[in-house]
């Protein structure tokens, strides 16, 4: 069996960046705007109003101080509080596939890799802006890459889930360079006049390239091993889809955006993704002081830190569980390759580290990674 390897990872993030302070001025004016469109039924008591949020009430109940996004204007504005991404012609490449090149060509570059020496390409994303033709395809032909293409959506944990399916390919002699994408408007399906849920997400791409070992570059990363899990919730849930139109009351509704039970996730995944990180390290025959670091799903820093405090046996440092949840709020399956990215270039070979996802589904997907040479 071929031994897989991740060769080099790329990030793209948008140019627009909104603080909590500016999400919570546009929620509170939208509120005070509702409160008063629905003043006489407040006042009967037949409708409850809305209450205000605060950026202290964001930041304890996540640890997000700002996000990127697509588009900011629309967010902020009382009166649309949505991103507002203008439809392009079929001619012209789609908004989620051009980021994807984005991230994909910076991979491509970190490991003197040109697109022709790609024989597959994943795109593993939480949302696709159309059902087809596959996004993986367009930007397969965006940047020239051989071979086939394909989607894969496991909400949160896609971007695991990419990687084992791309280490497989290389296990099984199916193909040598698989790059896996991640493009993520998460913004787009966030109700922004949830208080509740009204700050979580942020925009991004990621690209991971996963390889051969005989053919990858100086100092990669070998993959030790990748396990995924999946067991059924409605705790977290997004009911938009084409079948809508066959159900036009339900049409606009709020579970057509994201909704979740935010305390039955926590009480629920924190032990699942916990435990299972435990019997993988097992698996491997390794412990949790083996790891030099863990790159976890950036969707919520206490989550975070009950898993890791559960896996190492102490709270874990910013240095051995690394947040980007501040800067880029929850990105979805991008958030644990973003950390990978961006706080991994201090390791020394043989150091080792995981990468780990989880959340709708429920999914979670652990890889476990040893830096070479």
């Amino acid at each position: 069996m071929k031994t897989a390897v991740i060769s080099a990872t790329g990030l793209w993030t948008p140019q627009n960046s909104i603080s909590n302070e500016e999400l919570v001025e546009s929620y509170n004016a939208w509120a005070d705007n509702w409160n008063l469109a629905y003043a006489a039924e407040i006042g009967a008591g037949t409708v409850d109003p809305k209450t205000h949020s605060s950026v202290e009430f964001i930041e304890k109940a996540s640890g997000i101080k700002s996000r990127f996004v697509i588009d900011k204007e629309g967010i902020i504005d009382p009166e649309t509080m949505a991103p507002r991404i203008d439809e392009r012609p079929n001619d012209q490449i789609s908004v989620m596939a051009e980021m994807a090149v984005h991230a994909a060509r910076q991979a491509l570059e970190r490991a003197g890799r040109k697109p022709e020496d790609v024989d597959a390409v994943i795109c593993a994303a939480s949302n696709m802006q159309r059902a087809y033709p596959a996004m993986a395809v367009e930007v397969q032909a965006a940047l020239g890459c051989g071979g086939f293409a394909f989607d894969m959506n496991v909400a949160c944990s896609s971007a695991t889930f990419g990687i084992q399916t791309a280490a497989d390919f290389i296990r099984s002699g199916s193909a040598k360079s698989v790059l896996m994408v991640n493009p993520e408007i998460c913004s787009g399906h966030l109700n922004f006049t949830d208080r509740d849920s009204h700050f979580i997400f942020g925009d991004v791409a990621t690209a991971v390239l996963v390889e051969e070992e005989s053919i990858a570059p100086a100092g990669h990363w070998k993959i030790l091993g990748t396990k995924l899990k999946t067991q059924f919730s409605n705790n977290i849930r997004n009911n938009f889809g084409f079948l809508n139109r066959a159900a036009p009351e339900g049409i606009g509704a709020p579970d057509k955006l994201f909704v979740q039970e935010g305390r039955k996730v926590f009480r629920e995944v924190v032990p699942m993704v916990a435990n299972m990180i435990g019997e993988h390290l097992g698996e491997l025959g390794l412990e949790g002081t083996d790891l030099r670091r863990m790159w976890l799903h950036q969707a919520n820093a206490n989550m975070n830190r009950m898993i890791s405090s559960k896996v190492l046996g102490h709270e874990a440092s910013d240095d051995e569980s690394p947040t980007v949840l501040d800067t880029y709020a929850n990105t979805s399956s991008a958030g644990s390759i973003i950390a990978f990215h961006k706080h991994s270039d201090d390791f020394k070979p043989g150091d080792k580290g995981l990468i780990c996802s989880f959340g709708a589904g429920y999914s979670a997907g652990t890889v476990f990674v040893e830096k070479t040479a």
